[in-house]
């Protein structure tokens, strides 16, 4: 009787499911340096072809610029103007032409480094955020936001890939 009640036992305990373990960690995808520069400069080239000279911002996923750029002649306001935009738009994950109505609200009243201005977007590829561009010094933010778009189209078609 005790040999049948033991492998019965152990037949139920080794029928049982095997339980993955639980992950602890993440990984999360991020931009290298040198795409970020070849963002950046695409970025910048593509405003200087219209007759432009502006600052551009890529920041990582968790905000952090990774590389700053303030064409010779762009003004100096656009230089903290670009980070921002970059900024804003990877923390709300969407182009910050579209964050507009947010510049009343209490977010705009806070100032924590937002820009509810055009000219930000997220670096997003293969249902992945890298991180956000921004651009200011272009007459418009709808210029700003072209040439921060030609910057993550320098790129896109390698970050899709990954």
């Amino acid at each position: 009787m005790k040999k049948r009640l033991s492998m019965l036992l152990s037949a139920f305990i080794f029928a049982q499911p095997v339980m993955a373990e639980e992950q602890l960690t993440t990984t999360m995808p991020r931009l290298t340096i040198e795409t970020a520069v070849t963002m950046a400069q695409a970025a910048m080239e593509a405003c200087r072809k219209q007759g432009m000279s502006v600052s551009v911002t890529v920041v990582d996923r968790s905000g952090i610029p990774q590389v700053q750029l303030r064409d010779t002649i762009a003004p100096p306001v656009s230089y903290p103007i670009s980070r921002k935009k970059a900024y804003t738009a990877v923390n709300f994950n969407t182009p910050t032409s579209k964050l507009k109505h947010n510049a009343q609200s209490g977010l705009g009243q806070l100032g924590e480094g937002l820009a509810f201005l055009a000219g930000g977007l997220p670096i997003q590829a293969a249902g992945r955020l890298y991180g956000g561009i921004g651009v200011s010094g272009a007459p418009s933010g709808k210029t700003d936001e072209a040439c921060a778009q030609a910057g993550i189209n320098a790129v896109i078609d390698d970050l899709e890939m990954q």
